[in-house]
């Protein structure tokens, strides 16, 4: 089992940035790739950002390409998602989970483990 805490979500402005931390614990939270999803009122979850469990490149779902940026800190059992420039778009409540599929995994079916949720609003 994987153990999955998000926390960074809040309230900014157009144009603002939020960093989300997403901290693991329990199994080798090594071993797995590390996704990021939001999900906004009325809407299907949506894949945001993974990041593989080593070697790799991150991979980012075309909307946030240039403004987000996955990372991660395996001695820390952490990953991060920075988020810049956000606008009202971006509002949502982000989640983080942990898949072991073949990498990029982008469907929410194909994560193992996931975390509670952080809520990121964003007002014009």
């Amino acid at each position: 089992q994987v153990q999955l805490v998000e926390s960074g979500g809040g309230s900014v402005q157009t144009g603002g940035s939020l960093r989300l931390s997403c901290t693991a614990s329990g199994r080798t939270f090594s071993s797995y790739a590390v996704g990021w999803f939001r999900q906004a009122p009325g809407k299907e979850r949506e894949f945001v950002a993974v990041i593989p469990w080593s070697l790799g490149n991150p991979y980012y779902v075309d909307s946030v390409k240039g403004r987000f940026t996955v990372s991660r800190d395996n001695a820390k059992n952490t990953a991060y998602l920075q988020m810049n420039s956000l606008n009202p778009e971006d509002t949502a409540n982000y989640y983080c989970a942990a898949t072991s599929r073949i990498y990029p995994a982008t469907r929410a079916y194909e994560y193992t483990y996931w975390g509670q949720g952080t809520q990121v609003t964003v007002s014009s």
